[in-house]
């Protein structure tokens, strides 16, 4: 069979036509299933490091005075809510009968001081008979311990003298420190005895934050360093504080440090039981490379990101070391370096090398950022002590 040359003309022309339909196709293909992905470059912000901590407002002085005699309330000088100085009186229980009570002591001080005189001049009266011959060494042994007894008797007297005068000093309450009287636990004429309680006294200046710290960032907190301190009734106010004592021991439950900072409180506007809010600026770093939180991955060998390649669409995948977390940022210890391109959508499935799309941002982001307000919570704690 003869075959002419617009048949093979005419097959000629559709094979290629064939050839380049599959062509296309297959390029269609292959973009459609390409991984769409979103990308965001690594950005270098300047980090103040600190340490967050929780905790409370606590009065540096905070007395129960409780009643170191017994008697019957017969003066009330404060009443509650006043401020009182140091040494002042508040109350007194019955202060006349401890009077009594201190000049009979005093009758027998004086008793016994004659009867001591009195037994030491016959003791010197029978040693010198004695030496004559004239009296017996039993009368003078005697009259020895007579002398002995009175001596005993007067020291006695001496010491319930001085119990005495203690109790009429207790008997008017006084205010051990300096500080606002917070509540008044008897009423006059009411009996109390040793022991009961009194008054509630707080002193309000200077007042203490104390909070905890993980013991990782024990080693960084120190005496003298200071502290930023926010209290709920003055939002967006700071009040400044120094650390003035550091435990010397870490707590076996909680694992952590506990610190104690002191503030000036001369307006008397914080109150000791207020929750505070503690902020110690440890470091000053700049330059340090972050990236969203979506980027990060955790797989068995550890935190992973996938950089991209622009040139290529490829994908790399790197293990990297975090550092602080902040507002959905994350700060990067090693691994990555700003102005690479990390991905944000569209990674957990991929491998190492795959070939991607990107999904063009809305916003180009800017390569360089300086964050104003740099701040990163380094392991903050929880703790009211």
């Amino acid at each position: 069979m003869r075959t002419s040359s617009l048949d093979l003309l005419l097959f000629a022309s559709l094979c290629g036509l064939s050839v380049a339909c599959s062509e296309s196709v297959t390029d269609v293909d292959d973009a459609i299933e390409l991984p769409l992905v979103a990308v965001e470059p690594v950005v270098a912000l300047d980090f103040t490091e600190r340490i967050l901590a929780t905790g409370e407002l606590r009065a540096e002085n905070h007395a129960q005075i409780a009643a170191e005699v017994d008697g019957r309330v017969t003066k009330l000088w404060v009443e509650e809510g006043t401020a009182v100085e140091q040494g002042i009186a508040i109350l007194e229980l019955d202060p006349v009968r401890r009077q009594l009570e201190l000049d009979a002591a005093t009758a027998r001080v004086s008793e016994t001081s004659a009867t001591l005189t009195e037994a030491r001049r016959e003791v010197r009266r029978r040693s010198e008979l004695r030496k004559s011959d004239i009296s017996s060494i039993s009368v003078l042994e005697k009259a020895q311990t007579q002398a002995r007894l009175a001596e005993s008797r007067h020291h006695a007297a001496q010491a319930n003298l001085g119990v005495a005068q203690r109790s009429l000093a207790e008997a008017t309450v006084r205010a051990p420190f300096s500080g606002m009287l917070v509540e008044r636990k008897v009423s006059l004429g009411e009996y109390v005895q040793q022991g009961t309680a009194l008054v509630e006294l707080v002193s309000l200046n200077p007042i203490e934050v104390v909070f905890s710290v993980a013991e990782i960032d024990s080693g960084r907190v120190h005496t003298g360093q200071r502290v930023k301190v926010t209290v709920a009734p003055y939002p967006g106010e700071e009040f400044d504080a120094v650390v003035d004592v550091v435990s010397p021991t870490i707590d076996r439950e909680t694992r952590t440090l506990r610190v104690k900072a002191r503030l000036d409180n001369s307006d008397g506007r914080l109150r000791p039981g207020l929750f505070a809010r503690a902020d110690l600026g440890v470091a000053q770093r700049t330059g340090v490379p972050v990236i969203s939180d979506m980027a990060v991955l955790q797989r068995t060998d550890g935190s992973v990101v996938f950089t991209l390649d622009p040139t290529t669409n490829r994908v790399s995948r790197k293990v990297i070391e975090l550092g602080g977390f902040r507002e959905g940022k994350i700060e990067i210890a090693s691994g990555l370096s700003p102005g690479e391109l990390v991905l944000t959508k569209g990674h957990p499935s991929l491998s190492d090398g795959a070939l991607v799309r990107r999904l063009a941002p809305s916003v180009p982001p800017p390569a360089v950022a300086v964050q104003e307000e740099g701040e990163q919570e380094v392991n903050a704690e929880v703790s009211i002590q």
